[in-house]
């Protein structure tokens, strides 16, 4: 097997897209693999976030399978993995699970995580080589979008000038560095801002920010038509972190509502025991169950004290 792992090319987007959908619509048992997701996009936003990040493995001058190793600050997350089925078995995905991992090192990164199919042994022992560990399910949770009041004390990354961006990202990251040393979302709320795939909305208090939240919407970003899905959101720890929560959802809901969403969805580790079953209170519903995986198993962020969301697909 001539077998190289290499940086992924922007005119190689395309086939690794095709390859991604039908490596997962297979393996789910769709009757059209190639439909899987449908309009939702995960390769090409992230790629174009940071094209560094996008991984291919070529095969006799083809490309056959891909990987994003990606990083939020000291946190590196890879995924998704996917191989042409054809080629399933023959030890491809390791090779990209391995060079995933050395990126995230390169890049320098304190841990490594990602999201995987809970009920797959196969999955589970591909990630264990690499010393890997399943720890807490993630469930994907969705609620129909209900009109709601639309005055609520926040506002949006778009709507700053260019001077008070960079004053809001070192707040959001001095909010995530206070949840996890070094975790930082700048790069995602700068890829949704520029690539125009949804909005970040940031909570205010009488103190300092409260919380934000990375939202993407509609169709062509990692939401897909008709929703607003929170990709990353996190309030300030201690008292009334709770609270806090409960006013950054109805942040994200008013915002889905602007922008004619009519579904919410967000993921959360259920290791943020609080934070699930707030989302459950409010009528969020599971439509997706996975495993977050964690280097050396380690915690990170996912801890009962800790009010996020967050899924690692």
């Amino acid at each position: 097997m001539n077998l190289s792992i290499r940086p992924l090319q922007a005119n190689e987007l395309e086939t690794a897209d095709k390859i991604f959908r039908i490596a997962f619509g297979t393996f789910m048992g769709l009757p059209n693999p190639a439909d899987f997701l449908g309009d939702v996009d995960y390769l090409k936003t992230r790629f174009s976030a940071n094209p560094t990040a996008a991984l291919a493995a070529e095969m006799d001058g083809e490309v056959v399978g891909s990987n994003i190793a990606y990083s939020w600050g000291s946190v590196g997350i890879f995924g998704p993995l996917s191989v042409r089925p054809d080629l399933w078995n023959r030890g491809i995905g390791q090779h990209l699970v391995e060079a995933a991992i050395a990126r995230l090192a390169e890049a320098g990164t304190q841990q490594v995580g990602l999201f995987t199919f809970a009920n797959s042994p196969k999955h589970l022992a591909l990630y264990q080589k690499f010393g890997l560990y399943p720890r807490f399910l993630t469930f994907l949770l969705t609620k129909p979008i209900q009109s709601i009041a639309k005055f609520l004390p926040g506002y949006k990354y778009s709507e700053l000038t260019q001077k008070r961006q960079e004053v809001c990202l070192k707040d959001c990251f001095e909010l995530t560095d206070s949840l996890y040393p070094g975790l930082d979302l700048s790069r995602e709320i700068v890829a949704v801002s520029e690539q125009n795939l949804g909005d970040t909305v940031l909570l205010e208090d009488e103190t300092s920010l409260a919380g934000f939240a990375v939202c993407h919407c509609g169709a062509g970003s990692e939401a897909g038509s008709e929703v607003c899905y929170i990709k990353f959101g996190a309030v300030r720890s201690g008292q009334g972190a709770g609270e806090r929560f409960e006013r950054l959802l109805k942040l994200c809901e008013v915002y889905g509502e602007t922008q004619k969403m009519s579904r919410l969805s967000a993921g959360v580790n259920s290791s943020h025991n609080e934070a699930y079953t707030r989302l459950l209170d409010r009528g969020f519903r599971a439509e997706v169950i996975g495993v977050a995986m964690h280097k050396n198993n380690e915690p990170l962020y996912h801890r009962p004290d800790v009010f996020v969301l967050d899924d690692w697909r």
